[in-house]
């Protein structure tokens, strides 16, 4: 691609000079990280901003008329819905292009929505803008995920794939705040000022070592690697087991002309192969899990739940904006305690608790409506934020990012393609669906479905999902491979030979 040119980084000079660790390699990283970060904002402030500005339309009109029940389920959940078609899009974008430029495309998208959403004297006009970032949401289960990936060290990614879903959380509590304090219209102003600053981030990116190592671009991928991670042992060891993974890959499948069924054939041996479906079902699980969990159902019907419980509109604002605070803080200490803890260990065990406490507030509601006890908001706010405390600190920083690392490094595009879909489509309908599930089942019945459905997905979490921290992405694909049974059969061999 005519626009990487990267002869102007001297790494010739960094590999004689830069054997020993340094910091330079990091703060690339970090800036590469920063546009990712602010995209990953920028998507939080499009999914808060229909929280505050259906109440605050209607409040202006005078009338609930203007945006009916049916239309407030669409503009919470379209962007989801209609970024799925735009995920095949993206995969195929990824795989041809590379990483860079469509992360490009993605962000002049966010900078167009926003603007058409500024502009708006209609609900028709704020419903496209959702739509259109819809195509911005399908780049952040795509493309980032890849950036974050692919462009950091494992020592760091952890930590930086945490971060990024504290900051989609930062972009909702500024919604929200923006929304309760000034005009929504200053949400897509904000939105604006952001993507301006992630396509000069960009700009100064490399392209990804693994896809060019992928289209045989070995010098290229070399220089990219060095640049983003420096050149001491650690990073030297996963270039040369990138560059030789990708050459073995490349010399077991050399390219041919295939007929039509030859390559439907090639499709289903690699779809069929543990190594693809297995990681994947895997990180289908990983991903839904902050789903299950109703952490984000709640955030975007925030004001409607919490008047509901209460039965105060004041109450239901300053609740928002208390669990807002609380989610954001909650990932941060998450984030701290994914470098000491393993990410399994932490994801279990803060799923639990808020698995316990989701049922706490199921059973609580439902002896409120049996009049067993008397509503109190407080204890309603405190159990709200006990459930948000334990969820955002595990699985709703480590579920996408464990997902990322679960990603199978070959067919990669495929495989995150696959992911993507099935996670958009949950999302939406998920989003969609619920206003309806609080009004047939109530939010004590809602609390229990999202109990049991987060439980069960603990359980099958506990027993596939393997262990991803300090790992390369090598080493966790190859962890994924079914394990020889030679040495079992020889012990059974050696024990019968004994007898």
């Amino acid at each position: 691609m005519t626009s990487c040119n990267y002869k102007e980084v001297n790494t010739e000079e960094i590999a004689f000079n830069e054997k020993k660790p340094s910091w330079k390699p990091f703060f690339r990283q970090v800036l590469v990280c920063t546009g990712v970060w602010t995209s990953y904002f920028m998507f939080g402030l499009c999914s808060g901003a229909p929280t505050v500005f259906i109440p605050q339309i209607r409040k202006e009109a005078n009338s609930t008329e203007i945006i009916t029940d049916e239309m407030a389920s669409w503009l919470t959940s379209i962007f989801s819905l209609s970024g799925f078609p735009w995920v095949i899009v993206f995969s195929v974008f990824t795989r041809c292009m590379g990483r860079k430029l469509p992360f490009i495309i993605a962000a002049i998208d966010t900078f167009l929505a926003f603007a058409v959403l500024f502009f708006s004297t209609n609900i028709t006009q704020i419903l496209i803008s959702e739509i259109m970032h819809g195509f911005f949401g399908a780049s952040q289960i795509v493309v980032s995920i890849l950036v974050l990936t692919e462009y950091t060290s494992p020592r760091y990614r952890g930590l930086f794939l945490t971060l990024k879903s504290a900051t989609y959380f930062w972009g909702i509590w500024a919604s929200n705040a923006i929304g309760t304090f000034l005009h929504w219209k200053k949400i897509p102003l904000f939105g604006i000022m952001c993507s301006v600053y992630t396509l000069l981030t960009v700009t100064v990116w490399p392209e990804s070592p693994y896809w060019l190592a992928s289209q045989r671009k070995y010098e290229e991928c070399a220089i990219s690697h060095r640049w983003l991670k420096g050149c001491d042992d650690s990073s030297e060891k996963e270039l040369a087991s990138l560059i030789d993974t990708q050459k073995e890959y490349q010399r077991n499948n050399i390219k041919r002309s295939m007929t039509l069924k030859e390559n439907i054939k090639d499709l289903y041996v690699t779809v069929t192969s543990q190594v693809f479906y297995k990681p994947i079902l895997i990180a289908t699980m990983t991903g839904t899990l902050s789903i299950a969990s109703g952490k984000l159902v709640f955030t975007v019907y925030a004001i409607d739940i919490i008047k509901k419980i209460t039965d105060s509109e004041k109450a239901a604002y300053i609740g928002m904006l208390i669990l807002d605070g609380v989610t954001v803080l909650s990932m941060y200490v998450g984030c701290a305690l994914s470098k000491i803890l393993k990410r399994r260990t932490l994801l279990l065990t803060a799923g639990s608790i808020g698995v316990l406490f989701l049922f706490l507030l199921s059973a609580y509601l439902y002896l409120i409506k049996l009049s067993f006890v008397n509503e109190n908001k407080y204890v309603s706010i405190f159990l709200l934020s006990a459930f948000s405390l334990a969820v955002s600190c595990g699985p709703l920083i480590l579920s996408t990012s464990v997902y990322g690392e679960l990603i199978p490094v070959r067919s990669r595009n495929l495989a995150i393609c696959v992911i993507a879909v099935v996670g958009k489509i949950i999302i939406g309908t998920v989003l969609k669906i619920s206003p309806s599930i609080f009004k047939t089942f109530g939010l004590h019945g809602a609390f229990l479905t999202f109990a049991i459905a987060t439980l069960t997905l603990l359980l099958l979490l506990y027993k596939y999902l393997p262990e991803t921290k300090d790992k390369t992405l090598q080493e966790i694909a190859e962890s994924m491979k079914v394990k020889p049974k030679t040495r079992k059969e020889t012990i059974t061999l050696i024990s019968e030979k004994k007898v």
